[in-house]
């Protein structure tokens, strides 16, 4: 798959017209950017990250007072508008990754942010339920561009051995904000009612927005090297002078490639389709519990509006415990073997977080129903939503870390053919939490969820040992 471009030294090339770094070491490449300027890009990059996946879930223990307000009482809908933004996550990425590819990261970002809060301002002020639903898809769409290329912008910056430090900072929006989201919502839904919690996302949104303005960089070479030539055909008068990256093909032809390119990588590539099934399976049981902990612990524990919230916090709990040991562990890891000179992007799959990253789901959902079930104390059920939260961080992070790794150039690419597919889950499995809890009862639910949990755990296992065979086969490399 080859280094991505900005990992590259300079060129053995002896067209004086060809434009590229100069030399190993040049500023202008922003694999050798200062720590302060990178750390700045990926402060900023986190906090946007965090706040669009925590709009997802941000307003769950509102949903009873939504239907109220509405005077709605379908299961479906109560858990629809609520996933539906997950919805939005993978339409919004089928555009924004290869436009991403094609005018950089910045300018994506930028329009995204904008057009997010524009839409969660339209959720504040909706009418009825149908609006409502309408601008979260919307909302959800422009918010999964930091999700998006966010791993892009990281494989620009970042060299490999330092990349799961920064990949899981920048990773753990997706997963601790739609946690942190309803903690915080519980108290302000009963306080201030559901409105609210667009009005606060769309202030905070516009607060990193603006940061993100202030502080953030492209970093996609091509686009960097391209202004480069630009800049150096004005000064010196030679149209001639092109970038090294510079594509060939007209832009409009480009643009439908790289529209297509995370489709054929899902289709196609092995490596792609199964750990996203793996991440989409993992996911969808998450965004499951977070639609219907609500209903759950009202129902059987007979929790307030306020304190229903503070059931997500074993989710939470879970996952930080789980990124700041991943962060750690990972890089470390990777540097141990670039020390051997054997370093290669299946290490990034090392056993000892693939297997009690896999194994930690199906515990926490056969400890989260049963418990629940049999109305055992709060704490019991909420400890299991840890095991969950622990093995799906262990899942995500290892996960996409390789996938960067193992695809730099097309990282974005890679990312949204993942986010795509997972996002799907997202939206769609929450659908039928209600109803499953109805028929089978909380306990036999989560122990078929947990039985789908068991069946994942030999994927990504399956690539810590066969992934650089297939990753380099011909029979499995994807033509764009």
């Amino acid at each position: 798959m080859g280094g991505s471009a900005s990992e590259l030294g300079a060129p053995e090339e002896t067209d004086p017209n060809v434009v590229f770094w100069d030399g190993q070491d040049d500023p202008e490449n922003p694999m050798n950017w200062t720590a302060k300027k990178k750390w700045e890009n990926i402060a900023v990059l986190a906090a946007i990250t965090l706040i669009t996946p925590l709009a997802s879930s941000f307003f769950a223990p509102g949903v009873p007072e939504v239907m109220r307000s509405f005077h709605e009482s379908s299961n479906l809908l109560a858990a629809f508008v609520v996933s539906v933004y997950v919805l939005g996550f993978a339409i919004g990425p089928l555009v924004i990754a290869p436009l991403s590819e094609l005018y950089g990261r910045i300018p994506l970002y930028h329009v995204c942010n904008l057009l997010f809060i524009i839409f969660t301002i339209a959720c504040a002020v909706s009418s009825d339920l149908n609006m409502l639903i309408a601008f979260r898809f919307l909302a959800g769409c422009a918010g999964s561009s930091p999700i998006t290329i966010g791993g892009g912008t990281i494989a620009d910056i970042m060299p490999r051995e330092k990349r799961a430090g920064a990949m899981a900072i920048w990773g753990m929006g997706p997963l601790l904000g739609p946690v942190v989201g309803p903690v915080c919502a519980g108290f302000l839904v009963e306080a201030k009612g559901w409105r609210w919690v667009f009005w606060i996302l769309a202030i905070f949104g516009g607060f990193f927005s603006i940061l993100m303005v202030i502080f953030a960089r492209e970093t996609y070479a091509p686009v960097l090297l391209e202004r480069k030539a630009a800049r150096l055909r004005k000064e010196t008068g030679n149209p001639n002078l092109r970038s090294k990256l510079a594509s060939d093909i007209p832009p409009a032809d480009l643009f439908k490639r790289s529209i297509i390119r995370p489709m054929k990588m899902l289709l196609f590539s092995p490596i792609v389709l199964l750990m996203s099934i793996y991440i989409s399976i993992n996911y969808g049981i998450l965004y499951l519990l977070f639609t219907t902990i609500t209903f759950v612990f009202e129902g059987q524990y007979h929790f307030s509006t306020s304190l229903v919230g503070l059931s997500y916090l074993g989710c939470g709990v879970g996952m930080i415990f789980s990124m700041a040991f991943l962060g750690v562990m990972s890089d470390r890891i990777v540097k141990q073997h670039q020390a051997k000179g054997d370093i290669k992007p299946e290490h990034r799959l090392p056993l000892i977080l693939t297997v009690p990253g896999g194994v930690a789901i199906p515990i926490g959902l056969f400890l989260y129903g049963w418990t629940a079930e049999k109305q055992v104390h709060w704490i019991a059920p909420i400890i299991g939503t840890g095991f969950v939260g622990v093995g799906n961080l262990f899942g995500m992070m290892t996960i996409q870390t390789y996938l960067v790794d193992a695809f730099t150039l097309h990282a974005a690419s890679a990312i949204a053919a993942n986010t795509v597919l997972r996002s799907i889950f997202g939206a769609l499995l929450p659908l039928s939490g209600l109803s499953l809890y109805d028929k089978i009862g909380l306990g036999w639910g989560n122990s078929m969820l947990g039985f789908l949990g068991l069946a994942m755990i030999p994927v990504p296992i399956l690539f810590r040992f066969y992934g650089e065979r297939i990753r380099t086969s011909k029979r499995f490399q994807v033509q764009f």
